[in-house]
């Protein structure tokens, strides 16, 4: 049975950090659903207006992993969702596969209490959000456990291929990598 991920778009996402990973969790035959939080129509950071498939509260949250974009208009949108925090806590309860980037790891899911006792990283400088029960890392990505972070817009590719290697394993994510000329 095929790995399934939802990747929620907030207004004022970071268009690189939702498309990388959602081209390439698609690459590696992972079943992506966009969600938009308020609305199908999403408009990113820049201005760019994505159709997502379905909106954030008419999706079935029977999923492997839930990824959550950056950008800090988009993080702070997704962080005032009460909706999107019972998910967040709920998946992470069931050791389902949580990746945030950028804004979002210290926006959204430092406030959800699930980095309590975890390694973690973010855009550089918010780091503080953490608090002091969360271990910084300012690296690339980082994964603890089932929870995967990363810095920002430059990182993108790398943390798509870390939720591709957590989903299904270290070769998918060599064959991904290898056929997008990465390495």
């Amino acid at each position: 049975m095929p790995k399934k991920a939802l990747v929620i778009l907030a207004d004022g996402f970071e268009e690189i950090e939702a498309m990388a990973p959602i081209d390439i969790l698609r690459r590696a035959q992972i079943e992506v659903t966009v969600a938009g939080l308020a609305d199908i129509k999403v408009k990113s950071s820049r201005g760019v207006n994505v159709i997502a498939d379905k909106k954030f509260n008419e999706t079935d949250l029977n999923f492997d992993a839930l990824v959550l974009p950056g950008g800090g208009a988009g993080a702070k949108n997704l962080a005032a969702s009460s909706a999107l925090k019972t998910v967040i806590v709920d998946m992470n309860k069931s050791g389902k596969v949580i990746a945030a980037i950028c804004a979002s790891p210290a926006v959204v899911l430092a406030p959800t209490g699930i980095l309590k006792g975890k390694t973690a990283t973010c855009f550089p400088g918010m780091e503080d959000a953490f608090g002091s029960e969360t271990k910084f890392q300012a690296r690339n990505v980082v994964v603890d456990g089932n929870l995967i972070t990363s810095r920002g817009a430059g990182t993108s590719i790398e943390f798509a291929l870390s939720i591709v290697e957590k989903l299904c394993g270290k070769k998918e994510a060599e064959k991904v990598s290898k056929a997008i000329v990465l390495a």
